[in-house]
């Protein structure tokens, strides 16, 4: 895929050093319940290695935003219970999902990485707004 066709798929990046995170993010209306105040999007992530070195992902930290603006922090190991090592030139896609208590809200965040010599380092996860219909 070249680059136009990625920047349209994947709207939100950000680049660290040698690693680039893509965000794609849809509402999911059949999972989202507006009169009980449930709002339900699925994003789409793929983080691509344009390094020498093989890397893994070690931890995730998450900002979550909601349109009355409370924050909700959410850390942990790993993305979907996994822990991906992504080779030069490689790329890892995962899709996950984010409840809200409002019909707009924002997420961004982190991935601590470390390398083959054992050097860790974070990776900017790009901002992405979560907008329902209106």
């Amino acid at each position: 895929m070249g680059p136009a066709v990625l920047s349209m798929l994947f709207p939100h990046e950000a680049t660290t050093e040698d690693m680039v995170v893509r965000v794609a993010v849809s509402f999911l209306a059949e999972q989202s319940a507006p009169a009980t105040g449930r709002w339900f999007w699925s994003y789409h992530i793929r983080l691509e290695n344009r390094g020498t070195q093989s890397v893994q992902l070690l931890t995730r930290a998450w900002t979550i935003t909601d349109g009355r603006g409370t924050v909700h922090e959410v850390k942990g190991e790993g993305v979907v219970g996994e822990m991906p090592l992504i080779a030069p030139g490689a790329s890892y896609d995962y899709v996950s999902g984010c409840p809200l208590p409002t019909p707009t809200g924002s997420m961004t965040g982190s991935y601590t990485m470390v390398d083959e010599n054992g050097r860790t380092f974070d990776i900017a996860i790009p901002t992405f707004p979560l907008v329902g219909p209106v």
